[in-house]
């Protein structure tokens, strides 16, 4: 079993920054793959971002490419969303995920074994 919890949601104005954690325990976090995904309400749980076991390859949604940067430390077992550039769209529940993979990092949640209990993303206009 592994548990996240995640971290850093609130209200932002337009243009702001925030920055989400995601904290693990329980089996080696290394060996996860880690992603974020958001779910706005009345709408279907979408995928942000993503990254592999060791940090090397990061994968993200067109909608916040070049805004929002995934990152990990292995040796903290954590892993974070820094959100730059931030628009009213953004405004969602975010959730941390978890998938036992080396080979691949997946993008559709079905294959997250994992997940956090989110956090809420305000952003105003």
């Amino acid at each position: 079993q592994v548990q996240l919890v995640e971290s850093g949601g609130g209200l932002v104005q337009a243009g702001g920054s925030l920055r989400l954690s995601c904290a693990a325990s329980g089996r080696t976090f290394s060996h996860y793959a880690m992603a974020w995904f958001r779910q706005a309400p009345g709408k279907e749980r979408e995928f942000v971002a993503a990254i592999n076991w060791s940090g090397a390859s990061t994968y993200y949604a067109d909608s916040v490419k070049g805004r929002f940067t995934i990152s990990r430390d292995n040796a903290k077992d954590t892993v974070h969303l820094q959100m730059n550039t931030l628009k009213p769209e953004d405004t969602a529940v975010y959730y941390c995920a978890g998938a036992l993979s080396f080979a691949r990092v997946p993008s559709r949640a079905s294959e997250y074994d994992y997940w956090g209990q989110g956090t809420q993303v305000t952003v105003s206009s």
